[in-house]
């Protein structure tokens, strides 16, 4: 998922740390809304991010602040795709990990969901993990324009 002559394309990195979720959320959400998305359009890509982010903290970083969290979002014609890594413990079993309910950390009561929702939320969902090298989400989403609606 790299940027074409057409395309647009921002980068967004941050401290691992939880506050900076939602800034995550909102940042994208307003990349993407040039592409004058539709209010569950636009819902479904900010809980991917926040998601992803959210792992990316947890997970990949066990909420240690000094990691560092990238998101790239490339618009490319009525097309979103973002990409949100870290350079984190990476992920140990990552079919397992992508089972609906499993989680790595029970005691922090988390429903294990978050891989589920942004393969279903999202037209094109992979991931990719290396022990002690990080772990990398890539998703892609079509827009359905609500302007070519009316049109």
């Amino acid at each position: 998922m790299t940027e074409t002559a057409g395309s647009n394309f921002m980068t967004l990195q941050f401290a691992a740390k939880s506050e900076n979720e939602s800034f995550a959320r909102v940042a994208v959400a307003a990349f993407i809304s040039q592409l004058d998305p539709t209010m569950d359009e636009l819902s479904d890509l900010k809980t991917v991010v926040s998601e992803a982010v959210t792992n990316c903290i947890i997970h990949g970083y066990n909420n240690d602040p000094a990691g560092t969290v990238t998101i790239r979002a490339i618009i490319d014609g009525d097309t979103v795709m973002l990409v949100i890594e870290d350079s984190g413990q990476g992920i140990e079993d990552l079919e397992l990990a992508q089972q609906p309910l499993y989680t790595s950390k029970p005691e922090l009561e988390r429903s294990g969901m978050g891989f589920t929702i942004m393969e279903n939320f999202m037209d094109e969902f992979e991931v990719t993990s290396e022990l002690n090298g990080g772990t990398v989400i890539r998703m892609k989403k079509r827009i359905e324009s609500k302007k070519a609606l009316y049109n």
